[in-house]
């Protein structure tokens, strides 16, 4: 099953202030989101946050947080950027 990921604003512009080596890790979590589904059990950190949040750290200082509300297909990716502003 295909996944449809949609990146909010706030994100994006989180994803732009990241360098570019993290943002083509970005990249390969959108990937995989896309592929396998809300849970990235592979990426360092990955911890469900709610019955319907998640989170993975990118590297050390960045991270990125995303939702899929059951019944959907669609995964909202609402964080990306610095650990220390991550809202959770």
């Amino acid at each position: 099953m295909k996944y449809r990921v949609v990146i909010k604003k706030k994100a994006q512009k989180g994803i732009s202030k990241m360098p570019v080596n993290v943002q083509k890790r970005m990249g390969f979590l959108i990937d995989d989101l896309k592929e396998k589904g809300p849970s990235a059990h592979n990426w360092p950190n990955y911890s469900k946050l709610s019955n319907s949040e998640y989170h993975c750290h990118l590297s050390r200082g960045w991270v990125a947080c995303w939702r899929m509300e059951e019944k959907t297909i669609e995964i909202e990716v609402y964080y990306a950027g610095s650990r220390e502003n991550a809202p959770y």
